[in-house]
């Protein structure tokens, strides 16, 4: 597709029409583009509009000598898309769950040990080191990250991983020499 350039020169001059027309010819490509980043469509739809009152502001700051138009915006919606997935609102509301999600939680949890029984790994957990113990049951049973169980545990992130990373090669160790 060939740059529109008038309708941004246009739009750089504060002609809305320009921008409307823009935001119709892209809309739909960029809002892919954040949709894959942050994974939730009503996020996506609010960064988007974001994006394009950004564009709209700036559009002073395109310049055809630094690149395609697409682009330039391309870079502007996946910005915002990284710096939303980063935002604490973001990664909070990742965490709340619906009430309804709690009794399969309950469920899941009180299982455990019948599935860890089931594929006899509990025996080569209970075998391990008690930090070992505690660093496997945050980081893939209770599904903590390492960040979240670094906090857990008011240790250094590094430590965190270079424990876990012993651990899992001692567990390894133990089921291939069983």
């Amino acid at each position: 597709m060939k740059q529109p350039d008038d309708l941004i020169i246009k739009m750089q001059q504060g002609n809305e029409q320009a921008f409307e027309t823009l935001y119709t010819m892209y809309s739909k490509a960029l809002l892919g583009v954040i949709a894959t980043l942050v994974r939730d469509e009503t996020i996506a739809e609010e960064v988007l509009q974001d994006v394009f009152v950004k564009i709209w502001n700036n559009s002073h700051m395109y310049s055809v000598q630094k690149g395609r138009f697409y682009t330039w915006m391309l870079n502007i919606a996946r910005n915002a898309a990284i710096d939303k997935t980063r935002s604490k609102a973001y990664k909070n509301a990742g965490k709340n769950l619906a009430a309804d999600n709690f009794v399969h939680i309950l469920e899941a949890r009180s299982n455990e040990t019948g599935k860890l029984d089931a594929i006899g790994l509990k025996k080569y957990i209970d075998a391990l080191k008690p930090v070992c113990i505690q660093l496997i049951d945050l980081l893939y049973f209770k599904g903590y990250t390492q960040a979240e169980t670094a906090e857990e545990l008011d240790s250094p992130l590094g430590t965190v991983k270079t424990r876990a990373r012993n651990c899992i090669n001692e567990l390894r160790k133990m089921v291939l020499n069983r």
